[in-house]
């Protein structure tokens, strides 16, 4: 089974990528992504799933059975490297999206069970913050992060500049009912600036069972079952990516490869 969904033209709904369970090979996380036109329309039934919509790119209103949130959306190209409007739909829901402008939409899907209202996460609403250093910054926006209210989703996305790597040291978040680690399944939405441009990404276990390295391009999306996954760019192309996670535990926990965890001490960038 391939880790790699490649960008496939806007279907009659506009839909540009369809990861399910079922597709993906695991029990949790679900991504959809679609283009749609300005004045065009996407209706949407959650189900058992609670939904994270997240507007990448335009302007949209948005509608559920009991909430409105009319005429959001800022950012044009995720690229502006400002916060998203994004909206929280719990399962049992019915929405509707209204494209005020061409759009650019992320739906991020997980079991849903709670009682919890739709709701706008605004950019104000999203923490922001700078991790890493040397060759390993990145920008980072916790849309939807473990500490924020919801049954099963965790939706950040990424920044990395041209050159630098993120997702990185490799960590892993695949063990069940370990002190050390929560398992989390996990999508990469992949978009580029240039868009021609493209980065890897590679996916690895300890014992190399699992080892596959992805040439990643604009609007690809990757699927990391378990594993590490650190993500490497090319000179030229800033790389953006929207990370889905979900599993039993709604924790974000991971441990660190040994042979690359010094990346993270005061070694780190060594002295020329």
């Amino acid at each position: 089974m391939s880790l790699l969904a490649k960008y496939q033209q806007p279907d009659a709904s506009g839909r540009i990528q369809h990861v399910t369970p079922e597709s993906a090979g695991w029990r949790y996380v679900g991504f959809d992504a679609y283009q749609l036109k300005k004045g065009q329309t996407l209706t949407l039934e959650s189900g058992d799933k609670e939904l994270c919509l997240v507007l990448v790119a335009g302007l949209a209103s948005v509608k559920t059975r009991n909430a409105e949130f009319p005429g959001i959306g800022k950012r044009m190209s995720p690229f502006e490297r400002t916060p998203p409007y994004s909206v929280y739909v719990p399962h049992g829901d019915k929405v509707e999206v209204v494209a005020d402008s061409d759009l650019e939409l992320a739906v991020c899907n997980a079991p849903g069970s709670g009682n919890l209202p739709a709701r706008l996460i605004a950019p104000a609403d999203v923490g922001v913050e700078q991790r890493g250093k040397g060759r390993n910054k990145r920008l980072v926006h916790n849309i939807l992060p473990d500490d924020k209210p919801a049954d099963s989703l965790l939706v950040v996305e990424v920044y990395t500049d041209e050159g630098d790597t993120s997702s990185y040291p490799s960590h892993k978040h695949d063990q069940e009912n370990s002190e050390h680690e929560t398992y989390l399944e996990e999508t990469y939405y992949h978009r580029f600036n240039p868009e021609q441009g493209f980065a890897m990404q590679r996916v690895y276990t300890d014992d190399r069972s699992l080892d596959e390295c992805m040439a990643a391009y604009n609007r690809d999306v990757v699927t990391v079952p378990r594993g590490y996954h650190p993500v490497a760019t090319l000179a030229g192309y800033d790389n953006y990516y929207l990370n889905v996670m979900a599993g039993p535990v709604r924790l974000w926990k991971f441990t660190w490869e040994k042979d690359h965890a010094w990346v993270n001490s005061e070694e780190y960038p060594r002295s020329k």
